[in-house]
């Protein structure tokens, strides 16, 4: 089965100092990538600092952690190429187990080849990377939207340990489960799929062909900074087909859903009317974390 998120790696790359020149008329280009083992989303990227064996970067960068006890970060430096295969620089990994949630750990390590022991191009000095790792568990959404209200107010604060700052606290990960419609009916065509749009990301179920009540139970992930209390959500159900050679689609109806009672509350599961739709009734499960 597929283990849902349980927090967020909050990645920092600071800066590395005396990294390998793989260019022969200038010095190299880097850039850093990261990934975490185990979720399969590609990875994440540095900018290229030009010509600088010393780069600082400073850029923040926010991973899905699934099961922190077996989960590491993987982080490869390449030197940055306009034509061919960026030149391998060096790579490190991190256990997330090593993390204590909530408190920030910097660490500077040395760039090595490979994790393999006996990989003699180890002993090789690839230079020293640097970054700053904090993991924040999620909690049940509505008592960390509180918490969060409590402390902004100036009211008493709880005597567990506090996350490390209000930006990091406020982030969080929404969760939009679209389940089923039933009645959605199309005036040209059946073959209705799902459309989630939210702050400019836009997800889409797969199409189930001459239904007037598809079941999809698809799940989709958004990560944000802040909590999304005077944010929407909007999810079409559409319709499409193939004619002439042309795709042909049309909305059978679509909801738009506040969120804020999904913060407040933490989750909500209800079955919404849909607009522009005469019977289509639309099944969400929202959660906040």
């Amino acid at each position: 089965a597929t283990k849902k998120p349980v927090g967020i790696l909050h990645a920092r790359v600071v800066r590395a100092k005396n990294l390998l020149n793989m260019d022969f008329l200038s010095t190299s280009d880097p850039y850093v990538k990261l990934a975490l083992t185990g979720d399969g989303l590609p990875a994440k990227k540095t900018t290229v600092k030009m010509n600088n064996l010393n780069p600082e970067w400073n850029e923040d960068f926010k991973l899905i952690v699934k099961d922190p006890r077996s989960q590491v970060l993987q982080m490869q430096l390449f030197d940055w190429e306009q034509i061919g295969a960026h030149d391998y620089l060096g790579m490190q990994a991190i256990p997330l187990k090593d993390l204590t949630p909530y408190e920030k750990k910097e660490l500077t390590l040395d760039l090595v080849n490979s994790l393999d022991p006996n990989d003699r191009h180890n002993k090789k000095d690839r230079g020293r990377i640097t970054v700053e790792l904090t993991f924040v568990p999620f909690v049940d959404g509505s008592k960390k939207f509180s918490s969060d209200s409590k402390n902004n107010a100036g009211e008493e604060r709880s005597h567990h340990r506090e996350t490390p700052s209000s930006s990091i606290s406020g982030s969080g990960l929404l969760q939009v489960t679209v389940v089923e419609a039933n009645g959605v009916e199309g005036k040209n065509h059946n073959n209705p799929y799902a459309v989630v749009r939210f702050k400019g990301y836009t997800k889409k179920t797969k199409t189930v062909k001459r239904s007037r009540d598809p079941f999809w139970n698809e799940e989709f992930q958004f990560l944000v900074d802040e909590a999304p209390v005077r944010d929407q959500i909007r999810v079409d159900i559409m319709s499409k087909k193939r004619r002439m050679g042309f795709m042909r689609k049309e909305r059978l109806g679509f909801i738009d859903v506040n969120l804020g009672d999904v913060v407040f509350n933490g989750h909500i599961n209800e079955r919404f009317h849909l607009i522009d739709s005469r019977h289509g009734v639309l099944h969400l499960d929202l959660r906040w974390k």
